[in-house]
């Protein structure tokens, strides 16, 4: 493949351990990680709590009080995927849809944001409770699920079902969708391993998707921008994160074909 993805056997089993077991209850958990109201933090993904006043609002814009307030008819873009996206062991504030979204406010094009991330999720999970998260009528909806599972080797086709029902109820609740895509290591052998890595770009030139080619680029198997854990990004690693999904996410917000609740 065109990057380097040999992040190791080591790797793919700490991500595989970090990121958690999906089931059902970890996904029906996603009604109280992700507020009907989207002025409403999320959970800490790491502590299941809210963040304590004046630590963080689901803009992403920083301390209450101090940032200036998001208003009510911005785009509202929800990021639904794993612990990649929750942040796991960060505050919310920290986690990359909360960075994109400062950032975004920064350059003058605010949006609200809900952090749909629940640790352990999979690309089943996620489209088990995609309805409810389309039930708050984003605008976009930051697509950023299948870590999971590739690391656990699920059948591809599963993967790629699972992910155009996603995009499908999506488009049906009018929804823009940007698809980020995930590479894995060779635990599972370079035909499933390159099978994974080609499902992403295929989706998305067959869906007429924009697409992040891989999340993790820059972060993934680098130390210094992951927690102790070694594979989920430390704040600088979010950060990096955040870069990667900021340019097609911008271009959407600003397409003129886009039609914004």
């Amino acid at each position: 493949m065109r990057r380097a993805v040999c992040l190791g056997l080591a790797f793919g089993a700490l991500l595989l351990a970090g990121c958690g077991k999906e089931n059902d209850a970890g996904s029906a958990a996603s009604r109280d990680l992700v507020p009907l109201n989207p002025a409403a933090a999320p959970l800490d993904a790491a502590s299941g709590k809210r963040p304590a006043p004046g630590a963080a609002n689901s803009s992403g814009s920083g301390a209450v009080g101090t940032a200036p307030p998001v208003p009510a008819g911005a785009p509202l873009v929800v990021f639904l995927g794993d612990s990649l996206t929750a942040g796991l062991g960060l505050p919310v504030d920290q986690a990359f849809p909360a960075v994109v979204a400062e950032e975004l406010a920064r350059r003058g094009r605010p949006i609200r944001v809900v952090n749909a991330g629940v640790s352990g999720d999979t690309t089943a999970g996620g489209l088990r409770r995609v309805e409810w998260v389309l039930s708050q009528h984003p605008a976009v909806l930051v697509l950023a699920l299948g870590a999971n599972d590739g690391l656990r080797g699920l059948p591809l086709d599963e993967t790629e079902r699972n992910l155009r029902g996603i995009v499908e109820k999506a488009r049906e609740a009018g929804a823009h969708v940007l698809l980020c895509g995930m590479l894995i290591p060779t635990s599972y052998g370079p035909q499933y391993q390159e099978g994974f890595g080609r499902l992403f770009p295929r989706l998305a030139k067959e869906e007429r998707l924009p697409l992040v080619p891989f999340l993790l680029e820059g972060v993934a198997g680098r130390k210094e921008l992951n927690l102790e854990d070694g594979i989920h990004p430390n704040p600088e690693g979010q950060r990096i994160l955040a870069a990667n999904v900021l340019p097609q996410l911008e271009a959407i917000l600003a397409s003129p074909a886009a039609s914004w609740r």
